[in-house]
C-alpha cells in the first residue's frame, strides 16, 4: 500500500511540472550589417524599384520554432486561435482545396517536432511574442520591416534568388514546391500543382536550418513559412519609405491586411523569389506555411 502511494504521488508531481520553468529560450541572431541596395521586382506589386538605406540590425537565424512559441504560451496562458487555414480535399462542391476548421500551433500534424516552424498563429501572436520575450530580457525583440526582410533575404544578391536565377537549385536553399510537396498535395488533398524540377526532401514543413542558409547566414528566407513583417499591404512601392523603417500608414483601406514574405513549402518558381510579396489578415492563422522569425534593433550606447 506505502509503495503504491509513493507511486501516484511521485506521478502526480511529475505531470503537475509547469511546461515553462522560467528559462528563456532565446533565438540565436544574426548581426546584419547596415547598406544599401535596390528593393523590388518585375511585378506590378513590387514596383517601382527603388534604392533603400538599412541601419544594422539581427535578425533570428531560424524561424520561430514550436519550442519557441511554447514557453510563450506555458508562460502567458496567451490565448490562440482555435481553428485555422488547412488544405482541404477538393471535391465537386468545395474546389478552392482550402478551409477553415479546427486545429492550432500544437496540433500535431501542423507541429510534427518541437523544432518545426510555428504555424496556425496570427500576426499579433507573433507581436505578443516579441513583446513577452522583450520584457523578459531587456531586448528590443520584434518583427522586421518588410525592407529589413527583402535586404537581409537578398544578403548582397540582385537575383530572383539569393543564390542566382536557377530554380532547379531552389530545392538546396529553402523547403519549396518541390516534386515530393507537389505529389503529397494531390494524393492528400487532390490538389495539383505545378512542382518546381527538384526534389528537397520535404512533403509539408521540415525542421528550420535543413537547408543551405544565405550569404548572412539565414536559414530558410525561401520557403518552410513565409513570414510576417511589421508592414501593412499597400498595391505597390509608390510612397514607400527609404530609410527601412516600418511603412504603415496609407494601408488599404478595402480590406487592410498585412504583409508577409519569403514563399512557403507550397510556393514555386514565382513565389520562392526574393522580391515576392504576400499577405494576410491581422488575424489570421494558417497551416498554409505562415509563420515568422524576429529582429532585434540594435541599441547604441
Amino acid at each position: 500500500m506505502k509503495l503504491k502511494k509513493l507511486i501516484i504521488t511521485l506521478c502526480v508531481s511529475v505531470s503537475s511540472q509547469p511546461l515553462y520553468a522560467g528559462q528563456i529560450i532565446e533565438p540565436s541572431m544574426v548581426t546584419i550589417p547596415a547598406g544599401q541596395f535596390e528593393m523590388g521586382g518585375a511585378k506590378a506589386k513590387q514596383q517601382p524599384i527603388h534604392q533603400v538605406a538599412i541601419n544594422a540590425f539581427k535578425l533570428s537565424k531560424y524561424e520561430v520554432t514550436v519550442k519557441e512559441f511554447r514557453q510563450f504560451i506555458a508562460a502567458t496562458g496567451h490565448a490562440t486561435n482555435n481553428e485555422c487555414w488547412v488544405w482541404q480535399e477538393v471535391t465537386k462542391d468545395h474546389d478552392w482545396g482550402i478551409n477553415i476548421h479546427k486545429g492550432n500551433w500544437q496540433t500535431p500534424k501542423y507541429a510534427p517536432s518541437a523544432n518545426h516552424p510555428v504555424m496556425c498563429v496570427t500576426w499579433q501572436d507573433a507581436k505578443s511574442y516579441a513583446s513577452w520575450l522583450s520584457e523578459k530580457t531587456g531586448k528590443s525583440y520584434r518583427l522586421p520591416t518588410e525592407a529589413e526582410w527583402e535586404y537581409a533575404a537578398r544578403a548582397g544578391s540582385n537575383t530572383d534568388y539569393p543564390f542566382g536565377n536557377d530554380p532547379k537549385q531552389l530545392c538546396q536553399h529553402g523547403n519549396i514546391l518541390d516534386q515530393s510537396s507537389a505529389k503529397a498535395l494531390a494524393r492528400d488533398y487532390k490538389v495539383k500543382y505545378k512542382a518546381i524540377a527538384c526534389n528537397d526532401g520535404a512533403e509539408y514543413t521540415s525542421e528550420v536550418g535543413r537547408y543551405q542558409a544565405n550569404a548572412f547566414g539565414l536559414y530558410d528566407m525561401i520557403g518552410n513559412v513565409g513570414e510576417y513583417v511589421q508592414d501593412c499591404e499597400h498595391e505597390n512601392y509608390q510612397g514607400a519609405p527609404t530609410d527601412g523603417s516600418v511603412w504603415s500608414e496609407n494601408c488599404n483601406t478595402d480590406n487592410p491586411m498585412i504583409i508577409h514574405r519569403g514563399g512557403s513549402y507550397s510556393s514555386g518558381e514565382v513565389g520562392s523569389r526574393t522580391a515576392t510579396r504576400a499577405h494576410a489578415g491581422t488575424g489570421n492563422a494558417s497551416s498554409l506555411g505562415e509563420g515568422f522569425r524576429l529582429a532585434e534593433t540594435i541599441i547604441l550606447k
